[in-house]
Order: C-alpha cells, then sequence, then structure tokens
C-alpha cells in the first residue's frame, strides 16, 4: 500500500466521520463537508491504486 492510498482512505474514512456527525446534529454544512471530504479520498485512494498498479506492471515487464 503506497501513501497516496492510505491518504486517500483515512480521509475518506474522516469525510464519513464528519457527514455523520452533520446529519446526527442536523447541520448541513458539516455534512456537505463530510461528503467532500469522502469524495476528496476515494479520488486519492484510486490514484495510489492506480500508481500501484502501474508499479506492479512494470515490476512484471522488467521480470520478464
Amino acid at each position: 500500500m503506497n501513501k497516496d492510498q492510505v491518504k486517500g482512505r483515512v480521509e475518506a474514512a474522516k469525510g464519513n466521520v464528519k457527514e455523520a456527525a452533520g446529519k446526527l446534529v442536523g447541520n448541513e454544512r458539516l455534512t456537505a463537508e463530510g461528503r467532500a471530504e469522502q469524495a476528496a479520498g476515494k479520488v486519492q485512494s484510486t490514484v495510489g491504486d492506480v500508481k500501484n498498479d502501474v508499479g506492479n506492471a512494470i515490476k512484471k515487464a522488467i521480470d520478464r
């Protein structure tokens, strides 16, 4: 797992908590911030996944 994958998953988890807290207290702004953080985290995690896949493909090509 690379740093983008970790940071992305942490950001998504923080967003999930924020969204839940916003819903609990009825704060629409906090809910929206949570959703935005979740989306940003998913994007960063996906970037990390792609980097990992490219790195693995390069390693396999070199090992041939």
